[in-house]
């Protein structure tokens, strides 16, 4: 059985608030107004409130409009910023996510594949690629198994060097080796078990990473791997080993402890009929604006051809005159001759003035002479009333004979100023500056919008002040008419008083 306790505690008591200082005036000023009506007669209450507001009016009904128009301002402003911004940026992510642009094709998928690379200009690529051996890290794995991975086997020091190496025709050994101008790192051992030289080699970053792995039956192995490539061979060597026991761990050239399962070389390949080598089966040196990944080898050649694809620029052109149509009605709203809140903006005037010219702009700095450069001349026309529209014969005829500048406008590159996207980007830039554009504007209204409250405020202290003066004006002119009534009432009853005397 639980027992509970009940207490009864003393209720705090509710402060008194006290009262706010236009309270006070306001219960005054009604006291007094109402024992003023038994003077003069006259409503001074109300007399006192319309003065006030007849003083005031003219300036409080300017400030509430010039802070109704502030606010609209500084509203338009934010969504014109917001407008172009995302405009801009949606123009980006369409050209870089590699819809709009040529992708490589491989004639043999299992020996190699191509990826483009972003704004690389691929339209017309042709090439011929043979791959005659792939890349390769060496691995080299202990042969005598501990049976406790974190067994301490010794202490000392382990030294790993870098180089070129020469291996047994099985691969399994190592021949020769001829140390790189990188210098050989040394590995302090303090836990030298399996766990420990792995955890101590990977420490280092020396190039090589290290594992320990077990098998079926539960005995564990040290497995070294280098980087891919034949500069990229190993040696380790037990420098300091006063157990005796490290040596097991020594790779390279005459090393018994220790068997290759792979071997450190680069990918052969001919490209056009130019043989190279490559430390890595990932390539992007080779073709321009091109990926390779090499997966398998084969004495016959693989194709790479690129294809433009023209259904998603025709889509492209719709969606992004669309957009821009969307984005014009928006601007044209705000900057309305008549009702328009940004009508005399200056920096929403230079936004729609850059967009005007988008389609006339050139954007391709270095194309062909005869080539499209600009949007007009691939099929985007400009109404008579600013807005855009698809010719959609002119479009088909720069996608069959000018695919490349199509392309090329609609791509990106950070390193380029060229393409839609550049000139988009430009413009937002440009137009949300808080020094000359809409940045500035929104400063410039936000401050006026800061002065007008104050004004404001300031023309609240001195209607108050003037009712609190008008108010107390009445209330003499009142006490004194209140004087004179009761003289008046006495002189009268005195005078009827003598009227009755002499009767």
């Amino acid at each position: 059985m639980v027992t509970t306790t009940s207490t009864t505690s003393t209720p705090t008591p509710t402060p008194t608030p006290t009262p706010s200082a236009s309270n006070v005036m306001g219960s005054a000023a009604q006291a007094l107004f109402n024992s003023l009506s038994t003077g003069s007669g006259v409503d001074t209450a109300s007399l006192v409130t319309s003065l006030v507001q007849a003083q005031f009016a003219t300036k409080t009904d300017a400030l509430k409009a010039q802070q109704d128009a502030l606010t609209a301002q500084i509203s338009g402003v934010s969504t014109l910023k917001s407008t172009i911004q995302t405009f801009a940026t949606a123009l980006k992510t369409l050209a870089t996510n590699g819809t709009l642009q040529s992708q490589p094709q491989s004639t043999n998928n299992a020996i190699l594949t191509a990826s483009a690379q972003t704004g690389a200009a691929l339209n017309g690529l042709t090439s011929s690629i043979t791959v005659s051996q792939l890349a390769s890290a060496q691995v080299a794995t202990t042969q005598v198994a501990v049976g406790d991975r974190t067994t301490v086997i010794g202490s000392g020091q382990l030294t790993i060097t870098l180089g070129n190496a020469t291996y047994s025709a099985d691969g399994t050994q190592m021949t020769d080796f001829a140390p790189g101008s990188a210098q050989p790192i040394t590995v302090d051992l303090t836990d030298a078990s399996l766990d420990g030289i792995a955890n101590a080699i990977n420490a280092k970053k020396a190039g090589v990473t290290a594992a320990v792995v077990t098998d079926v039956d539960g005995k564990a192995y040290l497995s070294l791997k280098g980087a891919s490539g034949s500069a990229q061979a190993f040696t380790m060597t037990a420098t300091t080993d006063p157990s005796g026991n490290l040596a097991q761990f020594n790779v390279g050239v005459g090393a018994t402890g220790t068997k290759l399962s792979s071997i450190a070389q680069n990918a052969k390949l001919t490209v056009d009929g130019v043989s190279v080598e490559r430390a890595s089966n990932t390539i992007t040196d080779l073709i321009n604006g091109v990926k390779l990944q090499l997966n398998g080898t084969s004495p016959v050649p693989v194709g790479l051809t690129a294809t433009t694809p023209t259904d998603g620029l025709k889509q492209a052109i719709t969606d992004f005159v669309d957009s821009y149509n969307e984005v014009l009605s928006t601007i044209n709203a705000q900057i309305d001759p008549q009702n328009g809140p940004l009508k005399s903006d200056t920096a929403a005037q230079g936004l729609v003035n850059s967009l005007r010219s988008l389609t006339t702009r050139t954007l391709l700095s270095n194309a062909p002479a005869g080539t499209p450069t600009t949007l007009a001349e691939i099929g985007i026309k400009t109404n008579r009333d600013g807005t855009l529209s698809v010719d959609d014969d002119a479009v088909t005829n720069a996608l069959n004979n000018y695919p490349a500048s199509v392309e090329a406008i609609f791509s990106f590159t950070s390193s380029s100023s060229d393409g839609v996207t550049a000139a988009m980007n430009g413009i937002s830039l440009t137009s949300t500056s808080t020094l000359y554009g809409l940045g500035a504007s929104l400063t410039r209204y936000t401050q006026q919008q800061s002065d007008v409250s104050k004004a404001q405020d300031d023309l609240t202290t001195q209607s108050q002040d003037m009712t609190t003066r008008l108010t107390q004006q009445f209330a003499s002119m009142n006490a004194k008419v209140a004087a004179y009534k009761s003289t008046q009432a006495f002189l009268k009853t005195q005078i009827d008083a003598w009227s009755k005397g002499a009767n």
